[in-house]
């Protein structure tokens, strides 16, 4: 089976900085995402998430390596062949664009006529359609400097269900959520992933939401994969300790069983 998306000894460095510091670098990464795969990238900062997504989305350009997606190498495929592919949610959501919901929505048709100037009615059902998976469709008239955080971020996940991809990549999805929405968003996910046979590769600082929704783990540290492998695999006290530099504690979640991290606090009793 083709994976969807693949990193084959890749490596990257960006340039070093005015102050003087070593520039950060990527240094022969591997890994692959099968087709219907929720793959968790996780790692403490400057661990190379970032990075990772830039790469595959072809903001950058690797050094070395390959990267391929459908089995093509995204060197050989245009911006606009990607975005049909990839959907890339960021972390910080746009503030100060003078669009409404819908319209920002329907900008995520884009890639699948990107010489057209008017939304056609199967654009419009289709965005209408990803507004509600998003529990955003009241929302639509709104403008986007009127919502909340939480609310621009769904409507940012609705822009990237818009444009249909095959491969979801989200950056730190529940960071502006509450507790009800994290929980919709999990709820999402997984009916994207069943139902759909989306592949999503998930960035998270949250290593618990992480463990709750992925097939496996890769764990990053210092631009270098540590480890790669099911959640039970890779989230291991030791390891994590080494990586993230704190105690922890690795337990099971008494409904589903997947791993749970909790931390040690230094000055804890």
């Amino acid at each position: 089976m083709t994976a969807l998306a693949e990193f084959k000894g890749v490596s990257f460095a960006y340039r070093e900085s005015a102050k003087g510091r070593p520039p950060f670098s990527l240094r022969e990464l591997s890994f692959a995402l099968a087709p219907g795969e929720v793959l968790g990238l996780i790692g403490p900062n400057a661990a190379g998430k970032t990075t990772v997504i830039r790469l595959l989305s072809r903001v950058l350009h690797p050094s070395g390596g390959v990267i391929l997606i459908d089995g093509e190498s995204v060197e050989s495929l245009g911006r606009v062949a990607v975005a049909r592919r990839i959907a890339v949610v960021p972390q910080d959501v746009p503030q100060g664009f003078p669009y409404t919901v819908e319209q920002l929505v329907l900008m995520g048709r884009f890639p699948h006529a990107p010489a057209r100037f008017f939304e056609s009615r199967e654009d419009l059902r289709i965005a209408r359609d990803a507004m509600a998976l998003t529990g955003v469709e009241a929302l639509a008239v709104e403008p986007l400097d009127r919502l909340s955080g939480g609310e621009r971020q769904r409507v940012v996940l609705a822009r990237a269900l818009a444009q249909q991809p095959r491969l979801l990549v989200l950056d730190e999805p529940t960071a502006h959520l509450d507790l009800r929405y994290q929980a919709e968003c999990v709820a999402l996910l997984r009916r994207l992933n069943r139902d759909q046979g989306l592949g999503i590769l998930l960035v998270s600082h949250d290593l618990n939401l992480a463990a709750e929704v992925s097939d496996r783990l890769l764990l990053l540290a210092g631009g270098a994969a540590v480890k790669l492998g099911t959640p039970d695999d890779v989230l291991q006290e030791s390891l994590l300790e080494t990586v993230y530099g704190c105690r922890v504690v690795v337990d099971k979640h008494p409904a589903t069983r997947r791993p749970t991290v909790s931390v040690l606090w230094p000055d804890g009793r």
